[in-house]
């Protein structure tokens, strides 16, 4: 993760701040560089288009005038929060914002990106357009927002469902454990079903608890002491006892791949991935491994 290059979308919402600011953190870490990027349609295509962000509310006809505005906007607004020797040369695309910034992300090993923005342009980054680069993006995406910023990292939250897909996060945790000096803590989610079962089968849990620390040695050895694992027993759905756990442990970050178990939503797809990225309090790097057709 060494030089890592950063893209980070901005929509100029007060998010955007956050975003830079949890890209900076990465970037100290890595020797980093960061490219602003900003993607938009023309206003002919959607309400509120550019003006929202200080140009005129008349249609603009030269993309060229358009876009060199956009810049300058990237530039003041990521000078305000990163060294210029960390600065790239901010990228502006025209078209659909999820698919552009997966386009733009082909050249770059991470992505960083608030999850929504203002009021009229939320549409662009609440929910969908996370949910949809979390799915087509086949590199880390560190999502952010006011209240999980990425700031200390001294507790580090690693899921995993025993799968090959859920393991292909661990090398992120364990580069950011190590570059950091973290405690990285190793958790499986052993759900039940009370109404069919009064009580879990601790011959199950035991049987989880000791796969998984058997997992930890054979992938996580060189953290050493800085590991622990835990299985969590709820009778949640995963994505829930994962909420509910970090509500009453706030993690500093949340490691996951989006790709469990069945090959399909497990942990992050569908509509786990919107309660996991909106609901927990910290901030979430989602692994998308590519699958074999």
């Amino acid at each position: 993760m060494e030089n890592l290059k950063i893209l980070v979308p901005l929509d100029f919402s007060e998010l955007s701040a956050t975003a830079l600011q949890s890209a900076r953190r990465m970037a100290e870490m890595w020797n980093g560089s960061i490219t602003p990027f900003h993607s938009y349609l023309p206003l002919n295509e959607v309400d509120g288009g550019p003006y929202m962000f200080g140009m005129p509310s008349t249609p603009v006809e030269d993309y060229e005038d358009v876009e060199k505005t956009i810049r300058e906007r990237l530039n003041e607004l990521s000078r305000e929060h990163i060294e210029a020797s960390m600065l790239k040369t901010p990228q502006v695309s025209i078209g659909n914002p999820a698919q552009s910034i997966v386009e733009e992300a082909k050249d770059y090993d991470m992505i960083v990106m608030p999850t929504h923005g203002r009021t009229g342009f939320s549409r662009f980054f609440l929910g969908s357009v996370a949910e949809k680069v979390l799915r087509m993006a086949h590199l880390p995406v560190l999502v952010v927002n006011k209240e999980r910023q990425l700031t200390d990292l001294e507790h580090i939250l690693l899921t995993t469902d025993f799968s090959d897909h859920s393991k292909d996060a661990f090398p992120y945790a364990k580069a950011i454990a190590q570059k950091a000096n973290a405690q990285l803590e190793l958790i499986n989610i052993f759900a039940y079903d009370p109404e069919h079962n009064n009580d879990p089968d601790k011959s199950k849990i035991q049987l989880r608890e000791q796969r998984l620390k058997v997992l930890a040695k054979e992938e996580l050895h060189e953290l050493g002491d800085q590991v622990t694992t835990k299985v969590i027993v709820s009778t949640d759905t995963p994505h829930e006892a994962i909420l509910n756990y970090n509500l009453n442990n706030p993690q500093d970050l949340i490691v996951m791949s989006t790709v469990g178990r069945t090959g399909i939503d497990y942990l992050m797809m569908g509509s786990t991935t919107a309660n996991v990225v909106r609901h927990v309090k910290s901030p979430i790097l989602s692994i998308n491994p590519k699958q074999e057709a």
